[in-house]
């Protein structure tokens, strides 16, 4: 742990984030408190937030709760100005127990670890193609998540449609069981409930078959990217493009400007981010 000691007359910030608000704190190079307000989480707020922060001196450094998520925009803007940003974490328990949890006592405390050494993570820039592929995992996961209920609904309705139906579709694979099911015409103006569970095992895969275009249009796209920054280490045996994309994996590719010489042997002594996986 490195303290980190400004010289006198330097400001060191906290601000705590959230989804509408960011509270921030000015502490001098001692820790004592210069002053604290709220500012809007607005590109108009961020400059506020600054110029705000500036006036009571040159600015050290700001701790930022939170700058993977609310505090990633305000992060982007102070870095951008060329002012230093140090992650910070939740405040200490201990201080939680003695003063309670509030936002003005959460960002005092967010300047203070910057200048005793107890915060010093900077924080992961959020921009660029590693960005890019973390959108697009996230839009990856929760349309694998769904698809996968949405065909395990529709196997749920079939189990308990009538035995008509049920006979008929019951020993079908789940490829023919979705073809079979998104055909199915609907009368719309019929309410029975013959009618509304067809209707069902109508939507349930038309729903799935939405999700699996998606995903092969996510895939398609993180294929491209990952293939672009990392291209040694989609090439390496194992690790094809929807592994390599994994958070970390490629970020440290791109830090090495090739594969990570952390995976040199097979895959078991690889991270499980480098293992292959199959998300279908």
């Amino acid at each position: 742990m490195t303290t980190m000691t400004p010289e006198p007359g330097c400001v060191t910030g906290g601000v705590d984030t959230h989804l509408d608000v960011h509270v921030a704190a000015a502490v001098d190079h001692l820790g004592g408190v210069l002053g604290t307000e709220s500012f809007p989480t607005t590109a108009a707020g961020y400059r506020r937030l600054l110029g705000w922060l500036r006036s009571f001196g040159p600015i050290h450094a700001v701790g930022v709760e939170g700058t993977g998520s609310y505090g990633s925009a305000l992060t982007r803007h102070l870095t951008e100005n060329q002012v230093r940003v140090i992650e910070v974490s939740r405040p200490n328990r201990q201080v939680r127990r003695q003063h309670g949890k509030s936002d003005v006592i959460d960002v005092i405390a967010a300047a203070r670890a910057v200048l005793s050494g107890h915060a010093s993570a900077t924080p992961k820039t959020h921009d660029g193609p590693v960005e890019a592929l973390r959108l697009l995992k996230i839009v990856q996961r929760s349309a694998t998540k769904s698809r996968t209920q949405a065909v395990n609904q529709l196997r749920t309705v079939v189990a308990t449609a009538p035995d008509e139906l049920r006979s008929t579709l019951r020993d079908l694979n789940r490829a023919r069981l979705v073809a079979t099911c998104a055909a199915f015409r609907v009368r719309a103006e019929d309410d029975s409930l013959a009618s509304v569970t067809r209707l069902v095992l109508r939507e349930l895969p038309q729903r799935f078959q939405l999700l699996d275009e998606q995903l092969a249009r996510t895939k398609a796209r993180l294929a491209r990217i990952t293939t672009a920054i990392a291209p040694e280490l989609v090439a390496r045996k194992g690790i094809g493009p929807d592994t390599a994309s994994a958070p970390g994996t490629t970020r440290t590719a791109c830090a090495t400007n090739g594969p990570s010489p952390h995976w040199p042997g097979p895959a078991r002594s690889r991270p499980a981010a480098a293992r292959p996986t199959d998300t279908d």
